[in-house]
């Protein structure tokens, strides 16, 4: 799939955690193929009121659920991650897919770092409920 087909809809249609993961995972390195020495534009950008009136309407839509799964509440600082990443000229040129709400997903750090890297060992765990007599630790369901 080309990264640039993903979208929040696409997206939230996957039930579980790690199938919307799977889904939005890059496999490759922070900002290297989107900004490299461009990175003042990047953080212009950032710092924008546009930037932050639409990431708060994201943080609200996902009601700060990592992935809008609402069994993987934030505990921690919520990031509002690119579904598509952004490229400078994107930035440069006001490309308005850069404010969409469909291009844009609340993160936990960890799973951020997980769909930059493509590392499933940053993901949050789903833990399955204890029951009275069980004896087996904690475990995934995935």
């Amino acid at each position: 799939m080309n990264p640039g087909d993903r979208n929040y809809s696409a997206m939230l249609a996957r039930d579980t955690f790690l199938s919307r993961y799977r889904y939005l995972k890059l496999d490759g390195r922070v900002a290297e193929e989107t900004f490299g020495n461009e990175r003042y534009l990047n953080q212009a950008f950032y710092t924008s009121r546009d930037w932050k009136v639409t990431r708060d309407e994201v943080i609200v839509r996902d009601q700060g659920r990592d992935l809008g799964h609402p069994e993987f509440p934030i505990m921690g600082p919520i990031t509002v991650h690119h579904i598509n990443p952004v490229t400078a000229s994107q930035i440069i040129q006001g490309d308005p897919v850069i404010l969409e709400l469909e291009n844009l997903i609340c993160v936990s750090h960890n799973t951020h770092n997980a769909i930059h890297y493509g590392d499933e060992s940053l993901l949050p765990a789903d833990w399955v409920d204890r029951k009275p007599g069980d004896t087996t630790l904690w475990e995934r369901k995935w």
